[in-house]
Formats: structure tokens, C-alpha cells, sequence
């Protein structure tokens, strides 16, 4: 195993035992998945070589997709793609009249990352890359840097808001060359989509759009081909919580998000978009259920349905749904061996047989619920060698046998039921509905 920097692994443990996904050092836990990860990767290979992908990333709560799509987003920043990643919420979504679209929108662009800044916050490393090499090549040509910005983005302009976006970078060439901060920090603005009026963006920077809720989608193919003019490979756009659209109240809001869906389902199958991907992460729930869900929109289920002749154990990972399987008792022992090796190091004092031990003891008292919802069963064993590490005169074995593994996880499968089977408690003027879990 890969030595551990103190930092990381204290990352890695603190976020296992919240049951929270890590957002470094996930190499060192993940195991399994091998045919989903190497199905992905030919996907991101395809965005890459100028095509585009969308996949949806089923899985119950607690199953690993969110896991999953974080360890994609970490693949796809070695291949130099850009990655703009956001979770959906009631104020963030595909589409909307009320700037909820525009606040997922301007969510990406802040956690926009890239191989040298995994972190998000790498819109300003883009912007900088790309003008730095315009500029170069208009020193060696002996042009205007200004006119040469304009001459590389002409092709903007046969998409929808492409001269505006152009103009944009141009006015943060022009704010980095006059030294002017506030014209370079009016252009992030607006590529960030944080101005809410057209007459501050007007007034800041001279151009007459902004990024709203009716051109998210747009904006999103627009920033892939500016990443890929700048020398990266394409985007990565990362959408987990899709269930946050199936929880809406509104049918009609519903609807159009799901027509959003359709529209981008389509150019990616067509091929008309180029050097962009989707991942969008959601629950079973959220694509099957035929009033609220993916299901309930025709033109989607047919597209999304699955192949009826992977069945009785065959499996066909090339539509575009992905659902994750349970963990095989194999994969489940080499992931609790991961974790003992992330929190005890090389000296590992928990022998083998406490593993297989402790597995023992979930099945018993569980069942195979602790396959099917792995986060709580990896929080249970963080807890158990966390008593350990503190109290050494301690048995595993007495501990193992003496814990009660069966409420904390019955709670925790009520928990989901009730997520499922929640109801509208009450309604506001953008139609949304509060869950009372």
C-alpha cells in the first residue's frame, strides 16, 4: 500500500466515520466495480478524443454511487479533462424560473477542478492558462493579444451565447492587461454566473446576457469547448442527488427538468455535443418510479429502459443507466482490509480472522443489508477500530460479540424507507416540497 501522508489519512477515517464520501486518498479504499470503472473509462476516453457520454449512476442510499462517481471524477482529472461537480438541493437544479438553475450552475463553476487543482476553484487557472498562450502566440506573430482572443473564439459565435462569452474573456485579457483587478473580477463573475441582472453585467463589462436559468445547458457546452481551446481535453460535469427533481412537488417543474434531461440525453446519443460527459447520480426511486420519476417522462424511459435480454446473471454495462451491485463478500473483505491499513498503517494489529469476524457477525444480525448499504457497515468498523486503537486491554473478539450491529442499521434502512415514502409537509411559491425525515 502506498504510504499515507498524516494529513490524508486523517481526511480518509474523519469522512468514513461521518458516512460521508472522502474526498482525497479514495485509491487506497476503493475496491470492486472493475467492469463499471473500465466502462467509464472508455466513456471518458470518448469525451477526450472530441465525443460525449452520459451515464446514470443508480444505486440505493448508502450504496456507494456517490463513492463511485468520485473516484470517476479523480480518473477523469488524470486524463486532463476539467471536472465541474455539484450536488442538486431544492435551490439547485437542472431547470427552473427562479434562479435555482442558474445556483447549480454557479455551484459547478466554483468547485470547477482540475489535475492541478482537485480541490474546485481552478476557473481562474483555466482563464489564466488560456490567455497566457494567446498571448505567447501574439507575441511570436506580432499581433494584438486582444484581437487574437477574438480570432481563436470566432467559432463561439455559431453557438448559442458564444459572442458574449468570447467578449468576456476578451474584457479579462483587457482587465489582466491594464492591471485593472475589478474588470478581471467582473469577468469570473460572469462566468461564474453569479451577476442576477442583465444591467450589472452590462454596466461591469458591456455585454447584454448573463448566465440564467434558461441557458445553463448551453453555458455547460460553451465552458467545454473554451477548457478544450485551452489546452484540456473536454468537461466532466458531475450531478449527484438527482432524486432532489423526483422530491419536487410540481408535476409541470418535474417535467421540465426532465425535458432538460431529454434534450441533453439527445445531443449526447446524437452527437452533436463534443468534449463534454455526464455523470448524474440518483436512486432507483428517481429513474423508475412511473408518477414522479425519470419513468413517469415517456420519451425517457424509452431511451432509459433496460436491455430485456440482459438477464438470469448477464449483464450489459453500454446504455446509458448504470446500477450498482451489491459488493461481493470478497470485495467486502478487501475493503475493511483497506480501511485497517488506512487507520492502523503497516503495523496492523487487527488480525485477519477479527475481518472475517466481524463480517460474521453483520450477516448474522443484519443480513445482507449490510452488502447493500456498505456506508454504514464501514462507519460501524471505523468505530470499532477506533475503541480499540483507545483501549488496548481491550479483546476484539469480546467487542465484536458484545456490540449490536442490528439497530443502528435498522434505523439507518428506516431512515432510506422513509426518504422513499416522504410527504410534501408543505408548499412554497416555487412549488417545492419539504421532506420531514
Amino acid at each position: 500500500m502506498i504510504k499515507l501522508k498524516a494529513r490524508e489519512r486523517d481526511s480518509i477515517i474523519q469522512s468514513l466515520r461521518a458516512g460521508v464520501v472522502p474526498k482525497h486518498g479514495l485509491r487506497h479504499i476503493q475496491v470492486g466495480r472493475a467492469r463499471e470503472i473500465e466502462e467509464l473509462i472508455k466513456d471518458l476516453d470518448r469525451i477526450a478524443d472530441g465525443g460525449s457520454a452520459i451515464r446514470f449512476i443508480i444505486g440505493e442510499y448508502g450504496s456507494g454511487k456517490t463513492f463511485f462517481m468520485n473516484l470517476m471524477r479523480l480518473v477523469a482529472l488524470e486524463k486532463g479533462l476539467v471536472v465541474m461537480y455539484a450536488d442538486l438541493a431544492p435551490d439547485r437544479r437542472i431547470h427552473a424560473t427562479g434562479g435555482q438553475a442558474r445556483s447549480l450552475y454557479a455551484e459547478m463553476a466554483r468547485n470547477l477542478s482540475t489535475r492541478t487543482k482537485p480541490d474546485g476553484g481552478a476557473l481562474i487557472s483555466v482563464l489564466e492558462r488560456f490567455v497566457s498562450r494567446v498571448h505567447i502566440d501574439a507575441e511570436e506573430s506580432e499581433q494584438s493579444t486582444s484581437k487574437l482572443i477574438k480570432k481563436r473564439l470566432a467559432h463561439f459565435e455559431e453557438l448559442t451565447g458564444g459572442f458574449e462569452f468570447a467578449e468576456v474573456i476578451r474584457r479579462y485579457w483587457d482587465g489582466h492587461e491594464n492591471s485593472d483587478e475589478g474588470l478581471k473580477l467582473a469577468a469570473l463573475r460572469w462566468l461564474r454566473g453569479e451577476f442576477a441582472t442583465k444591467t450589472d453585467a452590462r454596466a461591469a463589462l458591456g455585454v447584454r446576457t448573463i448566465i440564467n436559468d434558461s441557458n445553463v445547458y448551453d453555458q455547460l457546452k460553451l465552458m467545454s469547448a473554451f477548457v478544450f481551446a485551452a489546452g484540456y481535453k473536454g468537461i466532466l460535469v458531475g450531478l449527484d442527488e438527482m432524486v432532489n427533481i423526483y422530491r419536487l412537488n410540481s408535476a409541470r417543474a418535474r417535467q421540465a427538468n426532465y425535458e432538460q434531461i431529454l434534450r441533453i440525453l439527445n445531443d449526447v446519443l446524437q452527437g452533436t455535443t463534443k468534449n463534454l460527459g455526464f455523470l448524474m447520480g440518483g436512486t432507483p426511486e428517481f429513474l423508475m418510479n412511473t408518477r414522479r420519476g425519470i419513468y413517469s417522462y415517456e420519451a425517457l424511459q424509452s431511451r432509459l429502459a433496460e436491455n430485456r435480454f440482459a438477464r438470469d446473471g448477464l449483464i450489459d454495462l453500454s446504455g446509458p443507466v448504470l446500477r450498482l451491485t451489491n459488493l461481493t463478500p470478497e470485495d467486502f473483505f478487501v475493503l475493511l482490509s483497506n480501511v485497517r491499513s488506512v487507520m492502523q498503517g503497516d503495523n496492523a494489529v487487527l488480525p485477519d480472522d477479527a475481518l472475517k469476524a466481524f463480517m460474521t457477525h453483520c450477516s448474522e444480525q443484519i443480513g445482507e443489508a449490510y452488502f447493500r448499504t456498505p456506508r454504514n457497515t464501514v462507519t460501524a468498523f471505523v468505530n470499532l477500530i477506533s475503541v480499540l486503537q483507545q483501549n488496548p486491554s481491550i479483546n476484539w473478539f469480546d467487542l465484536i460479540k458484545n456490540v449490536d450491529l442490528k439497530e443502528d442499521t435498522e434505523d439507518a434502512l428506516s431512515d432510506i424507507d422513509d426518504r422513499k415514502t416522504a410527504k410534501p409537509v408543505n408548499k412554497d411559491q416555487d412549488d417545492l416540497v419539504s421532506f420531514q425525515l
